[in-house]
């Protein structure tokens, strides 16, 4: 998916808000019977009356229209009942849209496509300004009273952040869909409040996210019922985008760049309390990081992360959980299945194939099939011998169906296997990191499967392919990547380029491979133990010299490297790394609680200036957030979020190091298709 140019949300669906009314027809047979929508728009606990409530079925497809379905006028109470027709398509996503008196106005579509003028969006106003909320109704059950706030209005910007352009939203499934059903985990529909996800454990009060959401809103509330409209567009306006008209559009400007004016825009939002617990101190960003544990007894340091078609996260466990870390564990022996919105998918977790202690190695294929690598984690204190059981391959159908062998498949050589990828024709691939290369499954038949011997690369570790279906492989324990084409056949080693200590690998839409280099992390295989990797964990400080080498190399799709690192953005022993639909880098940190977003080698995706790997992020600290512990996996799925697996708690104890959530950066990326192949 490529780049969507501009953030025209509100420009576009105020243009369909002079659309005529709908002409009376009878009701054909077989048609959706007519619905009826109540509903009250709000700023706090204050009504908001003579509101323009626009109900729309947002556009199937990349660039497609909105459509209105209905549309009314909020009475002084803030009531307002919307009539209309439940389309047939039940992935319908429906959203409103509530416009206060004085918001300006441009050409106008009607409900055929044709346009009215209207007023200039940047002519006169009100001292309210342009004032647009919104909510989403479509994605899951329609409450009995709809809310429209400005909690509402932040969930829609974030979580439908990007799907926007000229038409207005609009978007493909299953990102679209998704998105969608993710803004009902961070508002309430039916109340307004806080959703339960975001107000209740692993969220709530156990980190500052709940109070960062309430502080977003209060910044929206200080335009709509103050006089900071001006100042807030002036805040939210994207370098290089025009300045935001309304509040809708300004929150999506922030969610798109949450690191710029951060402090500004704080100072901003305690003008108008409103919505409690808020903020006491300006975030670093505006990043929105929402906290995943499954039923709350099952993830136990989650490795890495693959999307299905249908944007389910699979994620490997380490670990089989016990919420005490002083227990020691052995190797978890269930394969997850997370929904888009947080729940164990239909049968999930799943058991069998001989799966146990599974790492950082988890694909999907081309048919929806799962992959998984059993590397052998457990704790100390676990008695099992972990030796036969870090050698084999799992594998599961897209219901959770085991469809290896109890042992496991250890055709090719299989040996402490981490980074896997599957490419286009089916081909999945695996990284021996207890052995000396690469094992290569034709078409995903594991009787064919065979070792690739690399004598150039000491513990392979993370492995991508790219649009060429060429193989990249970190090596970990020999500062190199090999470049193998897609029959196997090693085409490159490459060294230099700030290669150190490297683990995960991804690449973009030019077949450039961006390498996350640790700088010291020592993984776990081949002569180094568990405890090495935490003594090098642990050493590292915000002393920049206590993590030498932390950085992301360039290699360009011919195998050179950028001379030079790249080493702002707030990296901090970076680990997974991924490029988003903008081919921007994001990269998660194995300390620092932390995610930096970088550069990519498409400028025009970056804020005017900048320059490949130049970071996005805050340079200091990248977008924090105190919901993150130590990161492995970074994935993003196609509705643009990104997962991060919280794998080890910060501080670890050996005999459950394991961390016990999946994280989202709710909005923060271009959608990235999946599965990632």
């Amino acid at each position: 998916m490529r780049r969507r140019h501009g953030v025209l949300l509100t420009t576009a669906l105020l243009a369909q808000l002079a659309a005529g009314p709908f002409p009376a027809t009878a009701t054909a047979p077989g048609a959706p019977e007519p619905t009826a929508q109540c509903g009250v728009v709000r700023s706090g606990g204050t009504p908001l009356g003579d509101a323009e409530v626009t109900l729309y079925q947002a556009g199937d497809g990349g660039h497609a229209r909105p459509r209105v379905l209905a549309r009314a006028r909020s009475t002084e109470d803030g009531r307002f009942t919307l009539d209309y027709r439940r389309p047939d398509d039940p992935r319908a996503v429906l959203y409103v849209l509530a416009d206060l008196p004085g918001a300006g106005r441009t050409a106008a579509a009607t409900t055929d496509g044709t346009t009215t003028d209207g007023a200039d969006l940047n002519g006169p106003h009100d001292p309210h300004g342009p004032v647009t909320l919104a909510a989403v109704l479509g994605g899951a059950a329609a409450p009995p009273e709809l809310v429209v706030n400005e909690r509402t209005t932040v969930a829609v910007a974030y979580a439908l952040s990007r799907f926007t352009g000229p038409a207005g939203v609009s978007g493909t499934h299953p990102g679209l869909q998704n998105a969608a059903a993710i803004a009902h985990n961070l508002a309430d529909t039916g109340t307004g409040d806080i959703a339960a996800t975001l107000a209740t454990p692993p969220n709530g009060h156990l980190t500052s996210t709940m109070a960062e959401f309430n502080t977003l809103a209060n910044l929206l509330a200080a335009c709509v019922t103050g006089d900071a409209c001006d100042r807030l567009f002036d805040l939210a306006r994207r370098p290089g985008h025009d300045r935001p008209q309304d509040t809708l559009r300004a929150a999506v400007d922030i969610a798109h760049d949450p690191g710029h004016n951060a402090a500004e825009l704080f100072d901003l939002a305690r003008t108008s309390p409103s919505y409690l617990p808020a903020l006491s101190d300006a975030p670093a960003a505006w990043t929105v990081a929402l906290r995943y544990d499954g039923n709350g007894h099952e993830i136990d340091g989650p490795g890495n992360i693959a999307f299905d078609a249908d944007g389910n996260a699979w994620v490997t466990n380490n670990y089989r959980y016990d919420a005490d870390p002083t227990v020691p564990v052995c190797g978890g022996r269930a394969l997850l299945k997370i929904t888009p919105t947080g729940q164990d998918a239909p049968g999930a977790p799943y058991r069998g194939g001989g799966l146990y202690g599974a790492g950082f190695g988890i694909t999907v294929d081309t048919t929806g099939t799962a992959w998984a690598g059993n590397f052998g984690f457990q704790g100390d204190g676990c008695p099992i011998d972990p030796t036969p059981l870090e050698r084999s391959l799992s594998r599961f159908a897209a219901d959770g169906t085991p469809l290896s062998p109890p042992e496991g498949l250890q055709e090719g050589g299989i040996a402490q296997p981490q980074g896997m990828a599957s490419d286009r024709t089916g081909t999945v691939w695996t990284a021996n990191c207890g052995g000396t290369g690469v094992t290569r499954i034709p078409d995903g038949d594991a009787t064919r499967a065979r070792e690739i011997p690399l004598p150039g690369l000491r513990k392979p570790f993370g492995a991508a392919v790219d649009p060429a279906d060429r193989l990249w492989v970190t090596g970990n324990g020999n500062d190199s990547v090999q470049l193998l084409d897609p029959d196997g056949t090693p085409r490159r080693t490459v060294t230099g380029g700030g290669l150190r200590r490297p683990l995960a690998v991804a690449t973009d839409s030019r077949g450039n491979a961006w390498v996350g280099n640790s700088g010291i992390l020592p993984v776990p295989c081949a002569g180094s133990t568990a405890d090495d990797l935490a003594a090098a964990a642990t050493s590292a400080t915000d002393d920049p010299a206590t993590r030498p080498g932390a950085s992301v190399t360039l290699i360009h799709s011919d195998g050179t490297p950028d001379p030079a690192p790249f080493t702002n953005g707030g990296l901090f022993l970076p680990w997974g790394i991924a490029v988003d639909g903008d081919d921007t880098v994001w990269v998660a940190n194995f300390g620092g609680h932390r995610v930096a977003r970088l550069c990519g080698t498409d400028l025009t995706a970056c804020p005017p200036g900048h320059r490949t790997g130049q970071p996005i992020s805050p340079p200091d600290t990248g977008y924090p957030s105190d919901g993150l512990d130590r990161n492995t996996g970074l994935r993003i799925d196609p509705s643009g979020n990104v997962w991060l697996a919280n794998n080890w708690r910060t501080v670890p104890l050996r005999t459950n190091p394991g961390g016990h959530e999946l994280v989202l950066l709710i909005g923060a990326a271009a959608p990235v298709p999946s599965p990632l192949l």
